[in-house]
């Protein structure tokens, strides 16, 4: 299979650059796997769409302020870095711009002199290592000094940080939003509980290398980028009850079924579990744990495209984008949702 055979026409002006005022005012585009009919909603609606026995599978990853603007110790070279993985307590690696300026032994100033960052070495794909030294707990001067790394085909400022959060969101060490939970709030998740939907929770914390483009022309010789996850027993058993009485998985983001997916046995069943997953999912892929999918639209030749292309088919999912972008729904991280039942 061709990461060519993923593609879409997108105009520009379809990607959303901003959040909507209502989170769940945005639209619903419900397509149906087995037989490709399309109906159009309003997120609002999927509390008429979800009833009791069905269980709405979460992650409840939280996005770190990861983007830092600094400068060079000593010449005052403006610097960016953006943290990706914790590796000790002090220690994270990054990716740092520009970087030509980033040797190891280099030394940058952040806030001040708040935040000092000291490059240790180059690892895989040009990505360094860096110590930081600051005073107090790292988590709030980076919560004072970091910005939200949006995603480059965003370019609108952010006015409130929270709404590139899931109302959800609890465990900090995403580089990126899981977004497909945005469209949820507290609220509708309460409607949701009272109507018998079981609400369980994942962590995966997402990685930029969910916008890294596929470059290979044969998609099975595509690496995926490895991502954190963390399942807990209470989310695993409730999980599996769920599906021995017969009732829906529904998965919340392709995130959520990747950690469904690197868990789930051939039934189907979870256990508790920790690690790191590099899942590919695309075509001809069996689902095994995930039985509906809330997702956002996504970009033309993407993994991420491929994973929803697998659960309802390729021809279904292009012909809804092509409907959708017809619709003139908005695209991407803050635009409309899809619901594939």
């Amino acid at each position: 299979m061709k990461t060519s055979d993923f593609y879409y026409d997108l105009p520009q002006e379809l990607i959303a650059q901003t959040p909507l005022k209502d989170r769940a005012s945005s639209r619903l585009l419900c397509l149906d796997k087995h037989t490709g009919e399309i109906a159009h909603r309003t997120f609002s609606d999927i509390v008429d769409m979800l009833g009791e026995g069905d269980c709405l599978v979460m992650n409840d990853t939280r996005v770190l302020p990861a983007r830092l603007i600094g400068e060079k110790e000593g010449t005052g070279g403006k610097m960016e870095f953006l943290l990706l993985n914790r590796r000790a307590a002090d220690e994270w690696e990054i990716i740092v711009k520009p970087g030509k300026k980033a040797k190891p032994g280099a030394r940058f100033v952040f806030g001040g002199g708040k935040l000092v960052g000291e490059i240790l070495g180059t690892i895989n794909d040009g990505n360094r290592i860096v110590r930081f030294f600051y005073d107090g707990l790292f988590e709030h001067v980076l919560d004072e000094l970091g910005e939200m790394p949006l995603p480059p085909y965003i370019t609108a400022r952010l006015e409130d940080r929270e709404r590139y959060q899931t109302v959800y969101s609890k465990h900090n060490g995403s580089a990126a939003a899981p977004t497909a939970g945005l469209h949820f709030t507290e609220e509708l998740l309460k409607k949701l509980e009272k109507k018998g939907v079981t609400l369980a929770y994942v962590t995966l914390h997402v990685g930029l290398g969910t916008f890294r483009p596929v470059k290979v022309d044969d998609v099975a010789n595509h690496k995926m980028h490895s991502e954190f996850y963390a399942i807990s027993k209470d989310t695993a058993d409730t999980i599996n009850a769920v599906r021995k009485r017969g009732g829906r998985v529904i998965s919340v983001g392709t995130t959520s079924s990747r950690v469904l997916e690197t868990v789930a046995d051939e039934h189907g069943m979870l256990q508790e579990q920790t690690g790191w997953t590099d899942i590919f999912i695309y075509p001809p892929y069996r689902f095994k744990a995930v039985d509906a999918l809330i997702t956002n639209f996504h970009l033309p030749e993407s993994t991420l495209l491929m994973l929803v292309s697998a659960l309802a088919g390729k021809e279904n999912i292009l012909a809804a984008y092509h409907e959708a972008v017809e619709e003139k729904y908005r695209f991407f991280s803050f635009g409309d949702a899809m619901f594939i039942v």
